[in-house]
């Protein structure tokens, strides 16, 4: 009973690490103790100049002798754990083996040596659990610091990806005559925008506020903490622009043309590591695969009984390397997406804002229009539900993800009514209930996929207008009129799919909104990001002047810009769409070839030898086909089944690998999956 308690006092360590990541007051408990104990220690001058680089980079929101200090007493508890667990673990593991003497001849001669005896077994104990305190706190230490510079790695990555958006902001709004103190708090406040470039510069932005510091200086300390060099050529650069007073204007601009540039070379590189992987995921994840359910098919059959190991390949392997491939692919061809933001309704937030008000004197402000604002409420929570039952599409096709909230329910009362009897047995369940699943599966991937792809459809036809837009926008508001009367104009202007929201922000103005109102709601309703980014860097120009035709030119450009990025990138990727498509067919073909010609020829063949063997009266030979014993034997239907659920799972994998790498997303991929799965479950059911 006593060996035990090392182990117990260990899993309670290892629980109390878990619990500091789960509460913050668990945390800062424990980060009161380290620094308490350690923070000198850990926390010297040269582990600060090495160190806090790194932070700074990563961006965490702690001070050097928090993080340093946590860090080691972390490092501390899991290796005091995992030695007192090793105890338990290496003293049970010595009794276990010690027992296995008299049956095991190696632990036998073991025995003999004296190893199991009492001293010998405590000092193998005590050693092995010294050596497993000390390797875990190393590697828990290094471990921590290891993802803080992964951390600054992936944010160099993201800064590189979002900065030339972020200098064409800056450029437009320094156009516009706007200070260069006001771009950048402004870029700050559009962090949700422009992504990790722009938390750089609300970095700055806090310390000319919260510390005083110059522009210039903060410049500088940005290029030296950035973990881009891209970044920190930028800052010094600007630094420089600022510190001898030349046009910022005429530098930024530079700097866009530059970025633009490389932008498209980059785009060219990326095709090439899109293409690579194509060619890699076809012959790993599709041909390797294909050769060994072949290969481990034919010995299955012929020699000896493969299917534990098919098995193994079909549910586990095949899904776990797909996933690490789609993970794999995310982290080297990520890029900050540009979401729309979320906003508040006005009503709302004026009314959180004024509720509730505490005066001078102690007491609470009387609302006089409290009983107008609750009857507001109760107005929007009847609207919304009335939305819900009179335009159900239109609130789907905003939200596709809403499919499932339908879909799933069905596609359960379907396999639940027609899954039939089944044997208590695993794959015997998997049999009987893999084509129901598929059918409902088809459904549910089905409907999703239509509704994404019919709201994907919409958004593309608004941005391709989006550049004509502001380009008419831009030359109406040149020749001298308001921004209201050039919006006026330029609305019943023929742009496709975005004129319709056009005039209904049009009639938002009429009703008294104004236009950078009516346009954030714009950018809501439509959600997209290169919207979000056109109409982001107009309403900021308007708040500086009416002339906004040089910003708006520029998000033209910027705009169009994207757009033929995106059209390159889809007209490349659609030749290894095509092979991956091959490659599925050919996956399909064999698995089908296997069925309809292998399978009955082996039949064929083990029912005759069957025939000449009751013949003879003799045993069946031991060689050739007779090592899988009789027809009988051989599970026939187990590898039927096999090559069935291999090629719907293979379907699965394609589908979503082919949307990642061609559309940029596993969610476009969920139609390249329907569409196989559909040509799968059509031609297995009518072998």
């Amino acid at each position: 009973m006593f060996r035990y308690i090392p182990l117990l006092v260990g899993v309670g360590l290892f629980g109390l690490l878990l619990l500091s990541q789960l509460y913050d007051r668990a945390e800062i408990v424990l980060d009161g103790i380290g620094q308490a104990l350690l923070g000198e220690t850990v926390s010297s001058n040269d582990r600060r100049r090495e160190q806090l680089p790194k932070m700074e980079a990563a961006h965490i929101p702690r001070s050097h002798r928090s993080f340093s200090s946590q860090t080691v007493l972390y490092s501390i508890l899991a290796a005091v754990a995992a030695g007192l667990i090793s105890l338990t673990v290496l003293w049970v593991t010595l009794s276990f083996v010690s027992s296995l003497a008299d049956s095991v001849e190696p632990v036998g001669r073991l025995a003999a040596l004296g190893v199991f005896e009492l001293l010998p077994r405590l000092l193998i104990t005590l050693f092995g659990s010294l050596a497993a305190t000390v390797i875990v706190g190393l590697t828990a230490n290094w471990l921590r610091w290891f993802v803080i510079d992964q951390q600054a790695y992936a944010r160099g990555s993201q800064i590189d990806a979002t900065l030339p958006r972020t200098v064409a902001f800056m450029y437009a709004l320094s156009r516009s005559g706007m200070a260069f103190t006001q771009v950048l708090r402004t870029l700050a406040d559009n962090r949700a925008v422009y992504g990790e470039a722009a938390d750089e510069v609300n970095a700055t932005v806090r310390q000319m506020d919260l510390f005083g510091v110059d522009l210039q200086t903060a410049i500088n300390d940005m290029g030296e903490r950035t973990p881009s060099d891209n970044m920190a050529e930028l800052s010094e650069n600007l630094g420089s622009v600022l510190g001898s007073g030349r046009s910022l204007s005429t530098y930024l601009r530079s700097q866009y043309e530059r970025y633009k540039e490389e932008a498209e070379a980059q785009q060219e590189q990326y095709l090439e590591l899109l293409a690579t992987l194509a060619e890699a995921y076809v012959t790993v994840l599709v041909a390797g695969p294909l050769f060994i359910i072949t290969t481990l098919a034919v010995i299955g059959l012929v020699l000896q009984d493969t299917l534990p190991v098919m098995r193994i390949i079909t549910y586990v392997g095949i899904p776990l390397a797909t996933l690490a491939f789609i993970v794999y692919v995310d982290s080297v061809t990520q890029s900050t997406g540009t979401p729309g933001e979320t906003e508040h309704d006005d009503i709302e937030t004026m009314a959180s804002g004024q509720q509730g008000q505490t005066a001078t004197d102690g007491g609470t402000i009387q609302d006089r229009w409290l009983r107008q604002r609750e009857a507001l409420d109760t107005y929007d929570s009847l609207n919304r539900v009335l939305t819900w039952v009179t335009q159900p599409g239109e609130i789907i096709l905003g939200r596709p993800p809403l499919t499932f909230l339908i879909t799933v329910p069905i596609g359960l009362l379907w396999v639940a009514f027609t899954i039939g009897e089944f044997d208590i047995e695993l794959f015997s369940f998997l049999e009987t209930v893999v084509p129901p699943v598929t059918e409902a599966g088809i459904f549910i991937l089905g409907t999703y996929a239509v509704v994404y792809d019919l709201r994907k459809r919409q958004a593309r036809s608004i941005e391709k207008a989006i550049p004509d837009f502001l380009e008419r926008f831009a030359s109406v508001n040149d020749a001298g009129m308001t921004i209201i009367e050039s919006f006026r104009r330029v609305k019943d202007s023929d742009l496709g799919g975005l004129t319709p929201e056009l005039e209904r922000t049009w009639r938002d103005i009429q009703w008294g909104s104004d236009v950078e109102t009516a346009l954030k709601r714009m950018d809501r309703r439509i959600d997209s990001p290169v919207v979000t980014r056109a109409v982001t860097l107009s309403t900021n120009a308007m708040q500086t002047s009416d002339d906004i035709a040089p910003v708006l030119e520029i998000a033209a450009d910027e705009a169009r810009s994207t757009h033929v990025l995106n059209r390159q990138r889809k007209q490349t990727m659609l030749t290894y769409l095509v092979v991956i498509y091959i490659a599925f067919f050919v996956f399909l073909g064999i698995m089908a070839a296997l069925m309809i010609s292998f399978i009955p020829a082996i039949e064929d063949v083990m029912a005759q030898m069957a025939e000449s063997t009751s013949g003879s009266g003799g045993a069946a030979p031991r060689g050739g086909l007779g090592l899988a014993g009789s027809a009988g034997d051989v599970n026939i239907s187990g590898y039927e089944t096999i090559f069935f659920h291999v090629t719907l799972v293979q379907a699965t994998c394609s589908g979503l690998v082919a949307g990642q790498l061609g559309q940029g997303s596993i969610k476009d991929g969920v139609k390249h999956s329907t569409a196989m799965l559909v040509i799968t479950y059509i031609m297995f059911t009518f072998i």
